[in-house]
């Protein structure tokens, strides 16, 4: 199966339940590489929908410190992008549902080579890839070498994205649009669901694509309440500080997990005029 197929089968999947979907990010080879895939495997039985699977990169200049120290911790474990598209490989001997999204920087794919990288993702079984500082103007390269393999290439946009540029960025969107919650690095703590909401109903008038939310979500509450704009809800730096702390961390990632998966239920439940 394509990976393009595997997230748009998933959305509209949700939309048909009436569900949001749960894209928990975590980073590859932390807090330990031998439990990549078993952690995975443990997200997706706690409600995850999709994964966001980071790449481990020495400056990554989005993200605050929690998923900086995990990427200096892969690193430092030797961790590398050949590693990563190897565990997705394992991981889809025992998924072949789950989108998988691989969440990074445009350095190690340079060095792999647009062409290489995308069909070594569309090989492993990556569905999507989100290139954080790879900006709509400089994406071309990497689009059409990802699109000619079934891969969606994930684009981001923020607060600050006005005008044409919105607009552009819309209708180049595939797979779902992720949209940054507030002008910062991951793990911020400046969620304003009521000015959310005004933003996400500007962009559902230009999508045609399902609109995904990340940056600031922490707790169940904030993923209920930025689900009630959005198709899905992105967790990543409370997730990693979690299992950066952990004993068990496929057990804690599951724990973790679940009260969200939870949430957007009920949510949901309620939606639709169902009982608690």
């Amino acid at each position: 199966m394509k990976g393009d197929q595997r997230i748009d089968r998933r959305f509209a999947e949700l939309a048909a339940a009436g569900r949001k979907a749960l894209i928990p990010f975590v980073t590859a080879g932390d807090p330990d590489p031998e439990q990549v895939v078993p952690l995975l495997h443990a997200l997706v039985g706690a409600g995850a929908d999709l994964i966001e699977l980071g790449v481990p990169f020495s400056d990554p200049m989005a993200d605050g410190p929690v998923i900086q120290r995990s990427s200096e911790r892969a690193l430092a474990r030797g961790v590398n992008l050949a590693q990563v598209l190897e565990w997705v490989r394992v991981f889809r001997e025992g998924d072949q549902e789950t989108p998988i999204v691989l969440m990074g920087y445009l350095n190690p794919v340079e060095c792999f080579g647009a062409a290489r990288f995308a069909r070594a993702c569309a090989s492993a079984g990556v569905d999507g890839v989100l290139l954080v500082d790879c900006p709509l103007e400089e994406s071309a390269p990497y689009r059409s070498a990802l699109d000619a393999v079934g891969v969606h290439q994930i684009l981001l946009a923020a607060p600050t994205t006005r005008g044409a540029r919105r607009e552009a960025l819309a209708r180049a969107a595939r797979g779902f649009l992720y949209y940054v919650a507030f002008a910062g690095v991951t793990g911020a703590d400046r969620l304003d669901p009521v000015a959310l909401a005004e933003e996400l109903a500007d962009w559902r008038r230009l999508l045609a694509v399902p609109l995904a939310v990340g940056f600031g979500i922490k707790t169940a509450g904030d993923a209920a309440a930025v689900a009630a704009h959005a198709d899905a809800v992105v967790v990543g730096s409370a997730l990693v500080e979690t299992l950066s702390r952990a004993d068990e961390p496929v057990a804690a990632a599951a724990a973790f997990l679940r009260p969200l998966r939870a949430a957007l239920d009920a949510r949901s439940d309620a939606a639709a005029g169902l009982p608690a």
